[in-house]
This record gives structure tokens, sequence and C-alpha cells, in this order.
């Protein structure tokens, strides 16, 4: 589970298959004060993964900037870059995300801050058996 902002907008591609594939990354920034009580920061950059409907939804309304939460998993792979070395990378392949902060003007028509954007249809009647 993580917190972040989008390094750039999402890059929609589709596989020989048809199917979607968004990428982008998003910063998560930790905050503590060192020993000497300064103020001390420091940011990492995530490569994200989604695919199929959430992938073309990301590309609808996500952008360089907007917050979201994502959920999902790491997933390491490896490829022979130009040179034929051999590379690896880190990537968290998401199962869902929600957008949070302000809603952001997208010219596009704007899912609302909060939606929660799986993939999966909706649980009717789910929270009926909830005690609050």
């Amino acid at each position: 589970m993580l917190i972040g902002n989008l390094g750039q907008d999402p890059d929609l591609k589709y596989t020989p298959t048809g199917k979607a594939v968004a990428n982008f990354t998003i910063a998560t920034t930790a905050r503590w004060k060192d020993k000497d009580g300064q103020n001390q920061e420091r940011t990492e950059w995530h490569r994200i993964v989604l695919w199929g409907r959430q992938a073309e939804i990301a590309k609808d309304y996500l952008r360089k900037g907007r917050q979201i939460f994502l959920e999902g998993r790491l997933q390491t792979r490896n490829y022979d870059d130009k040179d034929g070395n051999k590379r690896w990378i880190t990537e968290i392949v998401c199962d869902h995300f929600l957008m949070l902060g302000k809603r952001e003007e997208t010219g596009a028509e704007e899912i609302p801050s909060g939606a929660d954007v799986s993939g999966q249809p909706p649980a009717s009647g789910m929270d009926e058996d909830l005690p609050f």
C-alpha cells in the first residue's frame, strides 16, 4: 500500500493480444527529525504497472502531480538492454487505486476523489452485515 504523487502522466500501450497496460511512476516522501532535531526528507520513486480497464481509466483521469493511494504487489523482472547487458527492474503491479487530493482540471469528465478504481464490479449488499 502506498500513497504518492504521480511523476508523469500514465503511458498507455496495448499488448499484441490487445490488453491495455499503463506505466507511470509515483513519488513517496518520508519526513523525520534527525538526532540534532533537524528536519530531514527522503523521496523514493516507484514504477507502477496497471493492466486492463484500470490502465485505461488511469490514462483518462490521472495526471502528473495527482495524489493517489494504491495497493499492489512487487514484481521483479529482467531484460537485456540495447548493449546486451542484463538489467533488472522492480515494479509495483497495482491491484486497485484511489484518487486522492483536490479535483484536477483534466479536460475530461472527472472521477470523484476517493473513487475506488479496482476494476472489480461493486459488491452489492456487502455492507449490510456491518455492525455500524
